[in-house]
């Protein structure tokens, strides 16, 4: 079976939106019309979407996709896999596409610049001095980072507000580039450095994934971790075949997975103490 068989989707926009119960409907209604499985969070500022299908159903969604006007300019990155990576497609109406809880971020009309793959590249083959800031969970960065990225070691998106006392002082004068998977939480992240005086601060355009299709893995340690059923993917944007803990979403080891502790559906030697009490 080809590995291209089904192709997986991901990307956002932000944008403001307003009718959301007959957007959540519309596009529910397209994806199941086409067969696509996945999830799609719709909030007042703008759209989330990872999702999976046949090439052709894709297509065919796309096509109508390109005749919703406030979806113009929806960049989706595309990966590849020999199965739907879904069990489901949901389309969910959220208060945001990226829980931050931060007034006074706005990526639409102040986002924080971008830097391309091929110039972060650029960045580490000439030795530059910069900070390369990990926004991901810790049991993603667990999986694999950029080359001494910082990791302030968070256990939900919403407590990146509190890094900024784990940061280097000179982190607010130098260059800081945010990544993350996808690019989507840098959208906040960024802009919430600049309104807290940091003063050059960037943001990976696309996130890993898009590095990984522009430059490969130089620079980069491990593999990425996804939130589907594929876990995490290599550089070459393939499943690496990791196994997930069902109860704290955790990513196992090997070692791990040999542990007395770990139990598929119950629990892993990351949540067992949970378990127990």
């Amino acid at each position: 079976m080809s590995c291209s068989q089904y192709t997986n989707l991901s990307g956002y926009k932000f944008v403001s939106l307003s009718h959301l119960t007959e957007i959540k409907a519309l596009l529910l209604n397209l994806c199941k019309k086409n067969h696509i499985k996945g999830t799609i969070l719709v909030a007042p500022e703008g759209i989330n979407v990872n999702i999976s299908g046949a090439a052709d159903h894709v297509k065919a969604l796309l096509d109508s996709f390109a005749e919703i006007s406030w979806l113009e300019g929806l960049s989706l990155k595309k990966t590849f896999s020999d199965y739907v990576p879904f069990n489901r497609m949901l389309v969910r109406l959220k208060k945001e596409i990226i829980a931050f809880d931060q007034k006074g971020i706005d990526p639409k009309s102040n986002p924080a610049p971008y830097i391309e793959p091929e110039e972060l590249k650029k960045w580490y083959d000439q030795n530059k001095d910069f900070i390369i800031l990990d926004t991901r969970n810790d049991y993603e960065v667990k999986i694999g980072t950029f080359k001494n990225a910082l990791n302030p070691d968070l256990k939900t998106f919403k407590k990146f507000t509190e890094t900024l006392q784990s940061l280097p002082p000179e982190a607010r004068e130098l260059p800081v580039v945010t990544f993350c998977t996808g690019g989507v939480r840098c959208e906040k992240a960024a802009p919430f450095l600049k309104k807290e005086g940091f003063k050059k601060v960037y943001q990976l355009d696309g996130g890993i994934i898009n590095y990984f299709q522009k430059v490969g893995k130089e620079h980069y340690e491990g593999d990425c971790f996804v939130f589907d059923k594929r876990v995490a993917i290599t550089p070459d944007c393939k499943p690496n075949g990791m196994v997930q803990c069902y109860r704290c979403r955790s990513p196992l080891t090997d070692q791990e997975r040999q542990s007395q502790y770990y139990k598929p559906n119950i629990s892993c030697p990351n949540c067992i103490n949970r378990v127990a009490s």
